[in-house]
């Protein structure tokens, strides 16, 4: 067989080298080697290897002529994990790659193993980078690429409130994506991901610390009863009124600047300090303080300081509202 000196930056590349940390975009990049492989040839021979399975001479066996000719996808996880002499057959084979096969190699980076990387680097392996989502800016836009993956719109405030509900997995952010997609027709709001996701205590609580510091205090109510009716724990809702009020205050009192400085200088990401920005139309500073004790006293309220727990959040919550439009001009 001929080999092929030239990768290309298709799947389909002799070498595809899938590095980070995020297991969901490692096993995409391996799967979408995977796919390409099986539509160029039904009959494609997957084999996925961890890096204790390749022992020296493996991949000579795996990678040897064909006689029929066939394609081969040979997938080596956690190799930073292999062998010295293992790494030794990997980059003698780097630099003449059998055609009709394809080496993936999944590593998470860092300094182990990095010789591999930079061998098979210097040889124009493709690259598929993996990286660990750790900012919450991240989350939002691989949410955003989701839905557009999928040929379908979600507004911003969707997407936000999809990665307040969700967290940080993003298997779970993916899985709720799709879920979403698969449900309701038309473009993705709020409302829409409320229905679905408000029954998780970080969703539903925010949701209604949300629509307190904007003013919307029918809404905010609503909100409020139903997540206590499905279980919210009372203390998870002052936290997130303490949260919203917190961060109107601390928006209000920063120095103008980008979203970028702005989110280094109070902790916030940059988006959002641009959802920040728009709730705090209509606040004051009296109104802020006005705020910050009706939670004090709702905090107090529900941890046993009064009667009825869901009476002191509904004060709280009517006192906040109130307050978001302390500062607005009268019609």
């Amino acid at each position: 067989m001929a080999t092929r000196k030239n990768p290309t930056d298709d799947p389909l590349a002799p070498v595809t080298l899938a590095v980070g940390q995020e297991d969901l975009l490692l096993d995409r990049a391996v799967q979408q080697v995977v796919a390409a492989a099986r539509a160029a040839d039904a009959d494609t021979d997957v084999r996925d290897l961890t890096a204790d399975q390749l022992q020296p001479g493996t991949l000579a066996e795996l990678t040897s002529p064909s006689l029929f000719a066939e394609r081969k996808v040979v997938i080596v996880r956690n190799a930073q994990d292999l062998s010295a002499d293992t790494v030794k057959d990997v980059k003698a084979y780097l630099a003449a790659p059998v055609e009709e096969i394809t080496l993936v190699l999944v590593h998470p980076g860092g300094a182990k193993g990095k010789g591999l990387l930079d061998a098979a680097r210097k040889e124009g392996a493709r690259e598929v980078a993996c990286p660990k989502t750790t900012k919450p800016a991240e989350r939002l836009t691989f949410v955003r690429s989701e839905f557009r993956a999928l040929g379908r719109s979600a507004t911003p405030e969707a997407c936000e409130a999809l990665v307040d509900s969700i967290g940080s997995d993003l298997r779970e952010l993916a899985s709720a994506v799709s879920q979403l997609t698969a449900d309701v027709e038309g473009t993705i709001d709020v409302e829409i991901v409320g229905r679905y996701y408000t029954g998780r205590a970080e969703a539903s609580s925010f949701t209604v610390a949300d629509r307190a510091v904007e003013g919307r205090a029918a809404e905010a109510l609503e909100a409020l009863r139903w997540s206590l009716s499905t279980g919210v724990a009372p203390v998870m809702i002052t936290s997130a009124l303490a949260q919203g009020v917190r961060a109107i205050g601390k928006l209000s009192s920063a120095r103008g600047g980008r979203p970028a400085d702005l989110a280094r200088e109070l902790g916030m990401p940059p988006w959002k300090i641009d959802r920040v920005r728009q709730q705090m139309r209509g606040w004051t500073p009296d109104g802020v303080s006005v705020a910050l004790r009706a939670v004090a006293e709702a905090d107090a309220g529900v941890k046993g300081g009064g009667d009825d727990p869901e009476y002191a959040l509904e004060k709280a919550v009517v006192t906040i509202a109130r307050a978001a439009r302390s500062g607005r001009a009268p019609r």
